[in-house]
């Protein structure tokens, strides 16, 4: 088979196209035909080299992909060869034609769910939920600023939140990225482009503030942030590039929290919560990933280097 091997750290050229041995599944693995392959930022950071978690190398990138089952291993149920699946995890990586997995890390995928569609939801609609509803807590009414929601987590937010009944404000810095925000149903649409942009909020929130934040770029945007939360607001820092100071006492004033989150925390309970979740909403038509951009497997650097890009817009795949 062939698949992406990274030998050493360090820019998207050390993404090698390779040709590899066949992997096959033993006791409770499941052995995936991929049909697509979802890229995500973290995937970038580890490749770079500048990631706390680092694999051992070399290695095939990537945890998200969806395909057919090709074969099972010995001891198991939740699916049989020619079933339809996506990935929260993989063992081989999912930079590959074939793909190697524990059965936990397989879940069903409906029939009107593409397999672009399925590769889009490991990471960010499990990214999405956790932040939502395992580290905020949101519930229906309230209000949420997705900030920076036209890329594949923030999509997958503003859909989960509008399912949930959350009010949804929503930033984007495009024309293009907006217009896709509103044919998601956002009502309130702000341009982080603009200077003042988040002044809106308090208008939006008749004066007082935005419950949860979702923010995918901390390091630019969290000090600001922190002056739109209401009182007992919650701030959940999903992405970030860096540093940034803030003043203690915007949260002091509102007893407001920030929140860290990672997928990587996530344990079996709350995976399984998720992935349940996830599953009802593909099957209701509530979740519909948006795909960007395909690259074929071979071009994975391209790839790695769009997703570093600004204006995100959907969710970039590769194409075995």
């Amino acid at each position: 088979m062939n698949a992406i091997r990274v030998k050493e750290f360090g820019s998207p050229d050390v993404l090698k196209y390779e040709s590899l041995p066949e992997p096959y599944p033993t006791q409770g693995q499941v052995l995936i035909e991929v049909a697509a392959v979802g890229i995500n930022p973290v995937e970038a950071y580890i490749r770079a080299g500048g990631y706390p978690r680092k694999p051992e190398l070399p290695y095939t990138p990537g945890a998200d992909c969806a395909g057919v089952v090709a074969r099972i291993g010995p001891g198991v149920a939740s699916c049989k060869p020619g079933d339809r699946v996506y990935t929260s995890g993989t063992i081989t990586g999912a930079y590959a034609e074939l793909a190697l997995c524990a059965e936990r890390q397989t879940h069903p995928l409906p029939d009107a769910v593409t397999f672009k569609q399925g590769a889009a939801l490991g990471v960010p609609y499990g990214a999405a939920y956790r932040a939502l509803f395992h580290r905020a807590g949101a519930v229906a009414g309230e209000f949420v600023l997705v900030h920076g929601a036209t890329g594949g987590v923030g999509i997958a937010a503003v859909q989960l939140a509008r399912a949930a009944g959350l009010a949804v404000i929503a930033t984007g810095g495009t024309d293009r990225g907006r217009e896709l925000l509103r044919s998601e149903g956002v009502s309130h649409i702000l341009d982080h482009s603009q200077p003042g942009y988040l002044d809106a909020a308090n208008d939006i929130t008749q004066s007082r503030g935005v419950d949860v934040i979702l923010e995918m770029l901390a390091n630019v945007n969290l000090a600001n942030d922190l002056r739109v939360l209401a009182k007992n607001g919650r701030a959940v820092v999903v992405g970030s590039r860096g540093n940034i100071e803030i003043n203690p006492r915007e949260l002091m004033s509102r007893d407001a929290d920030i929140l860290g989150m990672t997928l990587f925390n996530a344990d079996e309970s709350d995976l399984k919560s998720i992935h349940a979740a996830l599953f009802a909403g593909l099957s209701n038509n509530t979740l519909r990933p948006v795909i960007g951009k395909e690259f074929p497997l071979r071009d994975a650097p391209s790839a790695h280097r769009a997703i570093m890009d600004k204006g995100a817009w959907g969710k970039i795949v590769l194409i075995p």
